[in-house]
């Protein structure tokens, strides 16, 4: 190989390197971490929200324990089906209880993932996983986010990473399925939640009024596909 063929080769070698280089380095990673419930500044992160709001009795705490593996988050509480007789609100439903993020500074992207894994200790309930983004499907004059949910069930009283696969989530208005066919935009998501309620979701879940308690390590987007 001529003199001039070898600086030619090994240029273009360097040249092709450092395109390989630049295109990973644009990618993104494969997981980004939205949640870590391994500190107490995490519960200032989310509020609690029950229909005790409205009449119910069922009540909710999120606390950070400490535990063997460090420090866990735990979502636990009590489900009642019964209403204040006080209570000023028509309510159609009782028994509910959830932990929603406040609102992210901003948005948070997700369009390059596919797939939302959390880290949970269940206990025989199933719950449900929200997605809330920014209002495109409601009427403008409506101030809710769009909200799309997924049924979350992991075993009870063991640690187990479930996912999600974002095509999963269903669009839904305050808890009922919207029918029509509706995309999510996984580029403006502006919160989360966790939240149970007494009349289940997955056959085989217990379900009926009671204590819940739903541990969680941690909250993550994952990518499965370059």
């Amino acid at each position: 190989m001529s003199r001039f063929r070898s600086l030619w080769q090994a240029s273009f070698n360097a040249a092709k390197r450092a395109f390989a280089w630049n295109i990973e380095d644009l990618m993104p990673p494969m997981e980004i971490n939205i949640f870590s419930f391994n500190s107490k500044d995490e519960l200032k992160r989310w509020h609690l929200y029950s229909d005790s709001e409205y009449g119910g009795l069922s009540s909710a705490s999120l606390e950070i324990k400490e535990c063997d593996a460090g420090y866990k988050g735990i979502f636990y509480g009590n489900l009642s089906l019964d209403i204040s007789e006080d209570s000023p609100w028509r309510m159609k439903r009782s028994g509910f209880c959830g932990m929603r993020s406040k609102k992210f500074d901003g948005f948070m992207d997700l369009d390059a993932y596919d797939m939302v894994t959390m880290k949970l200790r269940g206990d025989g309930r199933c719950y449900i996983s929200t997605i809330y983004t920014e209002n495109w499907v409601n009427s403008p004059a409506q101030e809710e986010d769009n909200s799309w949910q997924a049924f979350v069930v992991a075993p009870k009283d063991e640690w187990h990473v479930v996912k999600i696969p974002l095509e999963q989530y269903l669009p839904t208005w305050r808890g009922n399925v919207i029918s029509s066919e509706m995309e999510m935009n996984p580029a403006r998501v502006v919160g989360m939640s966790l939240s149970v309620n007494a009349e289940g979701g997955v056959p085989g879940t217990k379900s009926g009024p009671g204590d819940f308690s739903l541990g969680i390590d941690w909250i993550k987007a994952l990518r499965t596909q370059n």
